[in-house]
């Protein structure tokens, strides 16, 4: 077995509900938790499609009432989440429903814990800091990849020092996950093949985290063979359900596996990047993904090695070790071509004058405390230029 059994771990994880049409339970769950009142929290694109009505409709025909919140950006932040906070007050709402991608889910988690703690969202910065869990909350994924549904992160955008801060805490854990993959049919190509790649940096950083145990190694291999079986599929065949479910296991166990072992240099960086420059999470980690790898490869080489046989690489006994480094680094960036993700952050607008003040920021974030190297400031520089 390739994970160190000499510590103790925990496993935290949320009562969820898989399946075509689980969305629809939103009213019985929320009936179940004696909820009179729910703050819905959405965005304005998800708003264009009948997802969050047929939410609404399941509170309704439960006699549970709504007020719906969808002032919410790509990268949420502070702000938003603190003017969520008082409508749920100035309404007297009592729960949160969030339906959407992981920007709607985080932005409830932090309205929730603002409300029951009466401070600042970014007081609660770093691990461990929530003194009380917010109210009830039920999440309801409408795209496959960031598993806030059942993780215990929260992701917030300061926009006074323009970085994204990370809230780890068991308090961040939704009640309930109604996991419904017929939701994420209506993803743009771009947005599958990004939140999907997203959902495979959970697994690998996951599965290679010096906080690693059995059971979140299990989880994170599978997700990592699920998003090399459906994800290019679902890019080509957006409404084939069957890879749409896959998909969205994929994203359930590797949030299973990153909520508990947590995460690494590659989140630590985009992090960083999202704050900074407001880019989309799930291609910065794509665009980094490899050349964190390449960086931390010797400090797991067995693990990474497993990862490429998961993706199909070509490995035996025969290989040098260089051999089957670059055959799986190479299967990584095969998936990324296959689904259209390439180019480099410079494409995206990343400058030479940004890479300081990122490096900084991105060594501060609480997922590189479970990166298998500990990386020094010329480290992270470096990968960030070899990316750009």
């Amino acid at each position: 077995m390739d994970t160190d059994l000499s510590g103790l771990r925990k496993f935290v994880a949320p009562e969820f509900v898989f399946g075509p049409g689980s969305s629809r339970l939103a009213g019985q769950y929320a009936d179940n938790l004696g909820i009179r009142k729910v703050l819905l929290v959405t965005d304005k694109h998800l708003m264009e499609c009948e997802w969050p009505s047929r939410v609404m409709d399941s509170l309704a025909q439960a006699g549970v009432g709504y007020t719906v919140f969808h002032d919410v950006s790509p990268n949420p932040r502070d702000n938003e989440v603190m003017d969520g906070a008082a409508l749920f007050r100035e309404n007297d709402c009592d729960a949160l429903v969030a339906v959407g991608g992981g920007s709607p889910m985080d932005c409830a988690k932090g309205i929730g814990i603002v409300i029951t703690n009466n401070r600042h969202v970014l007081s609660f910065e770093g691990a461990d800091n929530v003194p009380r869990p917010g109210p009830p909350l039920i999440c309801i994924p409408a795209t496959s990849g960031s598993a806030a549904d059942i993780s215990q992160f929260c992701i917030i955008t300061d926009t006074r020092r323009k970085v994204k801060i990370a809230i780890v805490s068991k308090a961040m854990v939704p009640d309930v996950s109604l996991v419904d993959p017929v939701l994420t049919t209506t993803m743009s190509k771009a947005l599958t093949a990004h939140t999907g790649l997203d959902a495979l940096t959970h697994a690998i950083e996951a599965y290679v985290s010096n906080a690693s145990s059995p059971v979140t190694d299990l989880h994170a291999l599978e997700a990592i063979r699920l998003v090399r079986k459906h994800l290019v599929t679902t890019i080509h065949e957006p409404d084939n359900l069957d890879a749409r479910m896959g998909m969205s296991l994929a994203s359930t166990f590797a949030g299973l596996a990153f909520s508990n072992a947590i995460l690494g240099a590659v989140h630590a960086m985009a992090h960083s990047l999202g704050g900074k420059l407001d880019l989309p999470h799930g291609q910065c980690n794509a665009l980094l993904l490899d050349f964190v790898m390449d960086y931390n490869f010797d400090a797991a080489p067995e693990k990474y090695f497993k990862i490429g046989k998961f993706l199909d690489a070509e490995l035996n006994d025969e290989m040098s070790y260089e051999e089957k480094k670059h055959a799986t680094l190479e299967a990584v960036r095969a998936l990324k071509r296959e689904t259209g993700v390439t180019g480099s952050l410079a494409d995206l607008g990343v400058s030479a004058e940004d890479l300081k003040l990122l490096t900084e920021h991105a060594l501060k974030d609480p997922c590189m405390l479970t990166n298998p190297k500990s990386p020094l400031t010329a480290d992270i520089e470096s990968i960030y230029e070899k990316a750009r």
